[in-house]
């Protein structure tokens, strides 16, 4: 993914913003450990992969002054809604379940990630957006469509209930922001 045209001047829109390539550097991270606490590892990259599609061909739009990172989530959020309507429609034929277990995630807390998946959605989708996006309230409430309240509101309901769920949450830390 490049700003830049094939002549390698910068594409019309772009000029006096960061390359794009910085952009998926810096938020890149973020935007996957969004994805991956709303619909869980196994959608999350394709998510990754169509948020940052859509964001470069929105970027030359984008206003020099706006949250690159609130948009980027807001782009994950809706790519996530459309994978999530996607598997709701199509059907996922099982001759037999396989013996096998699947191979580690590389790192990826796997009982967490089993606790935000049983979180109702809009608190796993405001936990995913405040804790691990470290978005603000008011960014959250943007992207969740509610107020500010309501989004602090459902954080807040999400972390109550990771912790009883969560069978590593009494030794974590920094847990609270």
């Amino acid at each position: 993914m490049t700003s830049l045209s094939a002549r390698g001047d910068r594409l019309p829109g772009v000029a006096g913003k960061q390359p794009f390539e910085t952009i998926v550097s810096a938020h890149g991270m973020t935007v996957l450990r969004v994805c991956r606490a709303v619909l869980g590892p196994v959608d999350a990259d394709d998510a990754w992969a169509e948020t940052f599609l859509s964001a470069i061909q929105a970027y030359p739009q984008l206003p020099a002054d706006a949250n690159i990172e609130a948009w980027l989530v807001t782009i994950a959020q809706r790519k996530a809604i459309d994978v999530t309507r996607a598997a709701a429609r199509r059907a996922v034929p099982v001759p037999e379940v396989p013996d096998t277990v699947a191979p580690a995630r590389n790192g990826v807390d796997d009982d967490l990630a089993d606790a935000l998946a049983v979180l109702p959605a809009k608190q796993r989708h405001a936990v995913a957006y405040h804790y691990l996006a470290d978005l603000s309230y008011i960014d959250v409430a943007d992207i969740l469509g509610g107020s500010t309240d309501a989004a602090r509101r459902a954080a807040a309901d999400g972390i109550a209930n990771l912790r009883r769920i969560y069978p590593g949450a009494a030794t974590e830390k920094g847990g609270d922001r």
